[in-house]
């Protein structure tokens, strides 16, 4: 069974995207209901799996020096086995942050956070050199400077598919 979501849902989503530790009382009155009805509904996106975690956003330029890269990289081979042990690499390397499989001549795009260039280099030449991995390319744009960080995901009203329910 599957249900959609209402307005007061995709309202509350966009709630605890700006603030994950906004107290239910606070939360209520911003999308109109009383807090014991909130609260069960938030419970309800949750146990969905709509809301997957809460977590606090660190500004790691302001902890310590460090580098973010972009890097496209481009397998020797597509096949399912060759991408899983490359996904499990990545998934199994703090440095990357985030990663996209891609359509077009790269097959993944991570983000990364590196000490430095130096350890960046290290970390994609053992890419490159484990031949388990079949990098055939590692591509590498320097962040300059972030324009946008992530801030939240748009919710359009209305749009996309039901939530399991």
């Amino acid at each position: 069974m599957r249900r959609r979501l209402d307005q007061i849902d995709l309202r509350i989503l966009q709630e605890l995207q700006d603030d994950g530790r906004i107290t239910n009382q606070a939360l209520s009155e911003r999308v109109g209901l009383s807090p014991r009805p909130c609260l069960e509904r938030v419970r309800r996106l949750e146990k969905e799996g709509l809301i997957v975690r809460y977590q606090a956003l660190v500004d790691v330029r302001k902890l310590q020096s460090c580098v973010f890269v972009l890097a496209q990289v481009a397998l020797e081979k597509q096949g399912r086995d060759a991408r899983h042990r490359f996904e499990r690499r990545l998934r199994d390397t703090p440095e990357v942050i985030e990663c996209f499989e891609v359509s077009g001549p790269f097959d993944y795009i991570a983000k990364l956070v590196c000490e430095d260039l130096d350890a960046y280099q290290d970390l994609t030449t053992g890419w490159i050199d484990d031949p388990e991995l079949g990098v055939a390319r590692v591509v590498t744009n320097v962040v300059l400077r972030p324009v946008r960080d992530f801030g939240r995901y748009p919710i359009f009203a209305g749009e996309g598919p039901a939530s399991a329910g």
